[in-house]
Order: C-alpha cells, then sequence, then structure tokens
C-alpha cells in the first residue's frame, strides 16, 4: 500500500467550490483488449492500494460495475474510510447524446456504480449515434448530428440534481469549445483529451486556460497496445534520453512522458492493469524535468495517435477529419 503521506501529498485541481479536488493523475479503466468484469475489479483494487484516488470509467467501458464494487470492497477492507475520499469521472456515450436520454444514461451510471453522485460528467464525443447501440469505433451509418445545446441543457439538469458535482466535455476542439462556451449557462468545467508528447496540444490547452476549462490528458503514453494507439511515445529517443540522463530505465522513460504532461498544469489520466507499472506511473510526484528536456520534447514532431473514430462518411455530421477536430495542434 503506499505511504500515507505520498497519498495525502498528490496535488489537486480545483473544479469549483462544490467538487471534491481532482487530483491531478487518474487511474483509467477502459480496456483494449476487453477484460472481464473481475479483472477490472481487482485492478481498481490494486490502484486504490497504491494511492490513487481519481477513477476515470464511462458507459461504454463496461467498468462502473466493478469499479464500483472495488470500492465497496476498498471500504470494507479499511483501504478508505468512505466514497468521499476518491473522484469520480464517468461519460455519457454518443447513442444516449439526446435530451431526453441523458439523465436516464447517469442514473443507470449511478446505478451500476452504487453510488448516490458522481465528481464529474462528460460528454464522451462531440456527436450523437443510433440510440441503444453501445459500440466503438461507430458504424458510418450510425452517425447522428450532435444537438449540442439541447444535450449541454440536459447536463445541467444532471448538475442541478445532485446526480454530478460537475460537467464537462471530451473531444471536444478549440472551435467546439468556444461554441459550447457561448451557450452554456454552466461552463464545462473539463475537457479530456489525448495529450502526450507526441501530441501536445498547445493550441486547445492555451484556449482552455484562458477560458478556465481544465484539460485532462487521456492516452498520455500513446494508448499503446491498442487498436487506435501508437508506439511512438514509448518508442521515442528523445524520451529515452531524458529518462537515462536521470539514470531511470529505458521502460522508465514513460514516467518522463507523464511527468511532462503534469508540469503543462494539467490532469493526467493513464491507464495499465499491471500493478509493477500501476506503481511506477504514481512514481511521478518527487522530481522535475530540467529546461533542457522541456525544449526537447518541444520540438518532438506533432502527430495524432487516437483518431478513433472515423468521421469522413458521408453518413456523419462531418465530411473531413478538420471538421472534427477544426485544425488544433
Amino acid at each position: 500500500m503506499a505511504d500515507k503521506s505520498q497519498i495525502l501529498a498528490m496535488p489537486e485541481i480545483s473544479l469549483g467550490p462544490e467538487v471534491r479536488g481532482m487530483p491531478v493523475l487518474g487511474f483509467g479503466t477502459a480496456a483494449d483488449p476487453p477484460v472481464d468484469a473481475e479483472t477490472t475489479k481487482q485492478a481498481a483494487l490494486q490502484a486504490i492500494e497504491l494511492g490513487y484516488r481519481h477513477f476515470d470509467a464511462a458507459a461504454l467501458y463496461n467498468s462502473e460495475q466493478p469499479l464500483g464494487e472495488a470500492i465497496i470492497e476498498a471500504i470494507n477492507r479499511g483501504l478508505i474510510k468512505s466514497r468521499e475520499e476518491l473522484f469520480i469521472t464517468s461519460k455519457l456515450w454518443c447513442s444516449d447524446a439526446y435530451a431526453p436520454d441523458v439523465v436516464p444514461a447517469i442514473r443507470k451510471t449511478l446505478q451500476k456504480l452504487k453510488m448516490d453522485y458522481i465528481d464529474l460528467y462528460l460528454i464522451h464525443w462531440p456527436v450523437s449515434s443510433k440510440r441503444g447501440i453501445y459500440e466503438y469505433p461507430i458504424k458510418k451509418e450510425d452517425f447522428r448530428p450532435l444537438d449540442f445545446q439541447a444535450v449541454w441543457a440536459a447536463m445541467e439538469e444532471c448538475q442541478g440534481l445532485g446526480l454530478t458535482k460537475a460537467i464537462g466535455v471530451s473531444n471536444f476542439s478549440s472551435k467546439k469549445l468556444a461554441d459550447a462556451l457561448y451557450t452554456a449557462n454552466i461552463p464545462p468545467a473539463v475537457n479530456q483529451v489525448e495529450v502526450n508528447p507526441c501530441w501536445q496540444q498547445k493550441k486547445l490547452i492555451k484556449f482552455c486556460k484562458d477560458n478556465g476549462v481544465v484539460v485532462v490528458a487521456y492516452a498520455p503514453l500513446g494508448a499503446v497496445g491498442t487498436f487506435y494507439g501508437t508506439n511512438r511515445v514509448m518508442e521515442s529517443e528523445v524520451l529515452k534520453e531524458i529518462a537515462e540522463a536521470r539514470g531511470k530505465t529505458v521502460a522508465q522513460s514513460l514516467q518522463v512522458s507523464l511527468r511532462w504532461a503534469l508540469e503543462q498544469g494539467i490532469g493526467v489520466v493513464v491507464k495499465s492493469f499491471n500493478k509493477d507499472r500501476m506503481q511506477h506511473n504514481h512514481d511521478i510526484f518527487d522530481w522535475e524535468l530540467n529546461a533542457d528536456a522541456c525544449k526537447k520534447i518541444a520540438e518532438i514532431p506533432q502527430g495524432r495517435a487516437c483518431l478513433g473514430i472515423d468521421y469522413t462518411s458521408p453518413h456523419g455530421p462531418y465530411k473531413t477529419i478538420d471538421d472534427i477536430w477544426d485544425g488544433d495542434a
């Protein structure tokens, strides 16, 4: 188990006076290829033992129920005193991204988690898809345009009902986020997007900071091993050189990627169900990158890993990839 002082020392990001502080390092529960529920539950329990206090789930991941069971067991075992020690995020899937379906969707999430509320609820992608289908990638013929204003009003209702403490978005570009900020009564608290040394998102991070939106990075290690990820972060010679200069192994170069992300002033969600790697990912709070390392990372060639969904279908709401990403880099 992680030392208690180490757990308490983890920095947090404020999302407002009514929300528990969000620990900067989150534990991701999306498994690709998929794993059974018991594996997810045991990984979450190990993460709690190691000191993780921020957990990232989603309706699509099929991780809400095993995460909820892990939290109950962690309380019963005395690993934590109560659910209030944790920060829990979940997400609205595209097939539920219709105004009448949002509140029922979060209630289903809460039922699976066995909770009265979550800390953060996100619109998973800036699109809708055919109702009743939970799959990824989305079939081209199943895309539907997102009525953001109506869906966001329903997200605001979720917060007003106390079902979530904060609401936000995921995979929104600067342009789409600007549109959201213009129409929202409650501004999105968070935008969760891909960020890593090979896709640094400088424009988007600046836009979010300028507008009071917290960026949370997913795929900070490139989502290696998934069908949509990349090996470029893991195989980066720049990151390996920086790690070696610090006396770390080549395998620990991934810590450099995580530390770099934290030093951008953003949150980070990292996923590994391997206990040793979970510990390594957690050990990033007692050292910093020097100016030379930051300069080298800033010069890494850029390219997105997680395009994820092919939006260019004539059946979909967008004609080109740029229509969804709006040129953010």
